[in-house]
């Protein structure tokens, strides 16, 4: 969670939108750029190498659900993402309230812990760069949460932004403190952590649409393998 820059509502949903037709394609995922951030985290407005990070994580979460659906057709109609917090125990109860939030704040898609065969996962340590989501380059993406940007922040509000993009959400830099994936860019004064209506109906736009074709796509990869 570097500190963001803001955009207007429209442009925050045309690349939310951008975010969805990407994951249809279900592209190669990309490792994080080793970008270094300001040490204070609070003049960084983003790079593209950060938004194509966040794109690859966000594919490789929804390419991950949609293979083990397909596996096991018939399922509730929420879409569960696991993940596996047991990298992250310094950060384990802001993780579990980070679940919390977004379960109560969308319908589509659901976060449930769990070790096993886990979607995501969380990491802790130090890092320049703070707090990203990325991916691990074999397809499985993690959230990594940096101590020092966690003393600084409000540590909820960090996780529960990084938790935003394993549901497709881009960063938003410069909105108000209103909005969840503004990030570090209201300052470190502001502690909401909760999504607002317009994260709250994209995100269950992307676990309505979006998930549809990866799971179409998912089938249809299963039913050529067993051909």
């Amino acid at each position: 969670m570097r500190k963001r820059t803001s955009m207007s509502t429209s442009t925050l949903t045309a690349a939310a939108v951008g975010l969805s037709l990407a994951a249809f394609g279900l592209g190669t995922a990309v490792p994080a750029a080793a970008a270094p951030a300001p040490s204070s985290y609070s003049g960084y407005t983003g790079s593209p190498a950060e938004a194509k990070a966040n794109q690859a994580f966000f594919r490789a979460v929804l390419k991950s659900v949609a293979e083990k659906r397909a596996a096991h057709p018939g399922s509730a109609a929420a879409v569960t993402v696991t993940y596996d917090a047991s990298g992250a125990p310094t950060f384990s109860a802001q993780i579990a309230r980070s679940a919390e939030i977004w379960n109560s704040s969308v319908s589509n898609v659901k976060l449930q812990s769990g070790s096993s065969g886990a979607d995501f996962s969380y990491r802790e340590g130090n890092d320049s760069r703070g707090s990203y989501a990325s991916t691990d380059g074999h397809g499985g993406g993690y959230v990594f949460l940096d101590y020092a940007q966690n003393k600084e922040y409000d540590s909820t509000r960090v996780t529960a932004h990084e938790t935003g993009h394993v549901l497709g959400l881009p960063d938003h830099y410069e909105g108000p403190c209103s909005e969840l994936m503004s990030g570090g860019g209201p300052g470190t004064s502001c502690t909401n952590s909760q999504p607002d209506a317009n994260e709250r109906a994209r995100v269950d736009q992307l676990w309505a649409n979006g998930f549809a074709a990866a799971l179409d796509k998912a089938l249809s990869d299963k039913a050529l393998h067993k051909s």
